[in-house]
């Protein structure tokens, strides 16, 4: 498959299953019926943005990065030590790794979306102080 093919494949395939970062959902509590929706949007903007300049972005490709290359090297463990057992450990270790490393950037593909735990934290501790409930992501 051609690598164009295998972008428009992705693109297609972020289009129908909604590919925008998960945003905090708010309880309706006396704040968020103050306040009504569009400026509770704001706020949510402005403490994503907050996050942001504190240095805690999503930032998904690097984490699907890692995943790969964490992926990468517990499969090429793995499979060195299965093909010692068969007496290839280099093959093994060639098979693993890019098996691995696959999984992990598949992992990193369909979770990218998810906000990093830390971010999440920051931005829930943000909009709390200004009197809102966070009950979840989506």
């Amino acid at each position: 498959m051609r690598p164009t093919t295998l972008l428009i494949g992705l693109g297609i395939a972020c289009t129908a299953l909604g590919c925008a970062p998960k945003r905090p959902v708010l309880y309706p509590n006396y704040q968020l019926q103050r306040v009504g929706e569009a400026r509770a949007q704001e706020d949510i903007d402005g403490c994503l943005e907050f996050a942001e300049t504190n240095g805690l972005d999503a930032q998904p490709e690097r984490r699907a990065a890692q995943q790969s290359a964490t992926g990468a090297a517990v499969g090429s463990a793995v499979g060195a030590a299965t093909g010692a057992v068969w007496g290839r450990a280099g093959r093994g270790a060639a098979t693993g790794a890019a098996g691995g490393g696959a999984g992990g950037l598949m992992r990193g593909l369909l979770r990218w979306r998810d906000p990093d735990p830390i971010q999440a934290h920051f931005v829930n501790v943000c909009l709390g102080d200004q009197g809102y409930r966070v009950i979840g992501w989506r």
